[in-house]
């Protein structure tokens, strides 16, 4: 979707070496990389990227919610950061854990929210306890932030 509307540098990073073989393939991506999110920085410089997503990876057991400040560190200011998480049951400890990450970064003037949308129809459930009324889907929330520009230095 995003080449579609005339996005054409994307850069990708995956733990798995699958799905970064898989993202290859759709000839899609300038430029991907290994990076296990959470567990070492990412791969490129601070404030490189005009916007960052992160889709289908925040959630338990997956990228730890204290990854948040390195997504944050390589956005430029003013820049956007676009990540989703799920709320279904098995999720709702860590959403909790993520949203007063992302609140926390707010109060301290990192970034500024834009969009806090809940989404009923996430993704397909794969159990029926984690199904939305029967309906078969598991409900999920799409944030967006824009990084504050940093402040001019206070002259004395």
């Amino acid at each position: 979707q995003l080449h579609r509307r005339g996005f054409r540098c994307l850069d990708g990073v995956d733990g798995s070496a699958g799905m970064l073989e898989r993202a290859r393939s759709t000839g899609l991506y300038r430029q991907l990389r290994r990076c296990v999110l959470g567990r070492e920085p990412l791969p490129a410089p601070a404030e490189h990227y005009d916007a960052v997503t992160v889709v289908g990876a925040l959630g338990e057991g997956q990228v730890p919610s204290t990854a948040v400040t390195e997504l944050l560190r390589v956005t430029k200011p003013g820049g956007f950061l676009c990540l989703t998480t799920r709320s279904n049951p098995s999720n709702l400890r860590y959403k909790g854990e993520l949203e007063a990450a992302l609140a926390g970064l707010e109060r301290e003037g990192a970034w500024r929210k834009v969009l806090a949308q809940e989404v009923e129809r996430w993704e397909r459930a794969t159990s029926e306890e984690e199904s939305t009324q029967g309906t078969g889907y598991i409900p999920g929330v799409v944030y967006i932030y824009q990084k504050c520009p940093v402040p001019p230095p206070e002259e004395g």
